[in-house]
């Protein structure tokens, strides 16, 4: 079997690469060293650039402006992007785009896919629930008072990134009748309010409040599936991200201990340091591979023994637990340089923390692939 990427998907990672070339990951202020958030908005200029490599269009077809690539060509994008910390929402304006466009209506496709694909229009979705524990489906209330009618929202989501930025936040809220729809919410909406929060990564949450919120029904999504397969795709692009973020700390530990010298030796030369530095790259192929079969359940929907959403719990769990192992095998072996504020390694460390939660903590993911396994027959 050929397990190649497309010439497409290459072309994709290609492009990032060149986009993300001349990003610094520490053009904001340290997260150490403010209480707040160290920028007031995303990287717009990199958002520009991004725009006119049409890297944010990749999942859109082309009646819409886009490449008609997958969730593979996405992922290879996002690792790339997480090696230099670029400040984008690149996965949820990207997943928001591709679940519109394979569950939403044709009014509502035509009104805003082509905008977003130009980056003139920003998605986020809420996700994390009401306190990032509970499920994300089951923090919001949803009722619509006739057919075609608008719909009312009630509820709280925390932890929405990048929510004072974009223009839309996707919401999932469940129904009295058991089901789960996705609304799109207009910033500024009467009944919509904003508390601000902070990510271990200094970068600035909102706790999202709805109150009576009214929805227009073209702006909510009303189709079965359509939050799990957002949930999973946003899950799945969590994990290319602790990839990408994983691939360039243990790069920066193998330059730094193979110049820091000890008793007349690289520390690099040490085979504690070198089983550590060993152990960790055998952490990052695990999670490549288990990435990829994630991706590639998404984007071809080949049948499995369990539901995509029991690779996707795989990957996450190998990413949340492997990234977590990189930052800290990479901060020992760093001794007290990786704490230093004038290096970006404490940086990693941050934005590793956030990713190794978001979404949930590889107990959670551990737990659904319990259900999973005790519900489905692998004989």
């Amino acid at each position: 079997m050929d397990f190649t990427f497309s010439e497409e998907q290459q072309a994709a990672a290609e492009a990032a690469r060149g986009v993300f070339a001349d990003v610094a990951p520490d053009a904001v202020p340290s997260p150490a060293l403010t209480t707040g958030a160290v920028a007031d908005e995303f990287d717009r200029a990199l958002w520009a650039t991004l725009a006119d490599a049409d890297l944010l269009s990749l999942l859109l077809a082309q009646e819409y402006g886009g490449a008609g690539l997958d969730a593979v060509a996405l992922c290879l994008v996002l690792r790339e992007s997480a090696k230099v910390l670029a400040r984008v929402p690149l996965l949820e304006s990207s997943a928001a785009m591709a679940a519109v466009q394979a569950y939403g209506g044709p009014e509502l496709r035509g009104e805003l896919l082509e905008r977003a694909g130009r980056g003139e229009v920003v998605l986020t979705v809420a996700a994390s629930g009401r306190t990032g524990h509970d499920a994300a489906g089951l923090a919001v209330t949803a009722r619509q008072e006739g057919e075609g009618a608008d719909w009312v929202l009630d509820g709280v989501q925390t932890a929405v990134p990048w929510a004072y930025d974009a223009d839309f936040v996707v919401v999932p809220a469940h129904t009295t009748a058991g089901r789960t729809v996705l609304a799109l919410v207009p910033r500024g909406r009467d009944g919509v309010a904003l508390g601000e929060q902070f990510s271990t990564s200094g970068e600035r949450l909102g706790e999202l409040r709805l109150e009576s919120a009214r929805i227009a029904a073209r702006d909510v999504i009303d189709v079965e599936g359509a939050w799990e397969w957002l949930r999973d795709l946003l899950t799945t692009g969590t994990c290319a991200l602790a990839l990408g973020l994983g691939e360039r700390v243990l790069r920066m530990s193998s330059a730094y201990t193979s110049e820091r010298e000890q008793f007349g030796f690289p520390i690099a030369t040490f085979q504690a340091v070198a089983v550590q530095a060993a152990d960790r790259y055998i952490d990052l192929r695990a999670m490549e591979v288990t990435l990829w079969q994630a991706a590639w359940r998404i984007a071809s929907g080949a049948r499995g023994s369990l539901p995509v959403a029991g690779d996707v719990a795989v990957a996450k769990v190998w990413a949340s637990e492997g990234v977590r192992r990189v930052v800290q095998t990479a901060q020992h072996l760093h001794g007290g340089f990786g704490a230093d504020v004038d290096y970006p390694l404490h940086r990693y460390h941050a934005w590793a923390k956030h990713l190794e939660l978001s979404l949930g903590p590889a107990a959670a993911h551990e737990e659904a692939l319990g259900d999973l396994l005790a519900a489905h027959s692998l004989g």
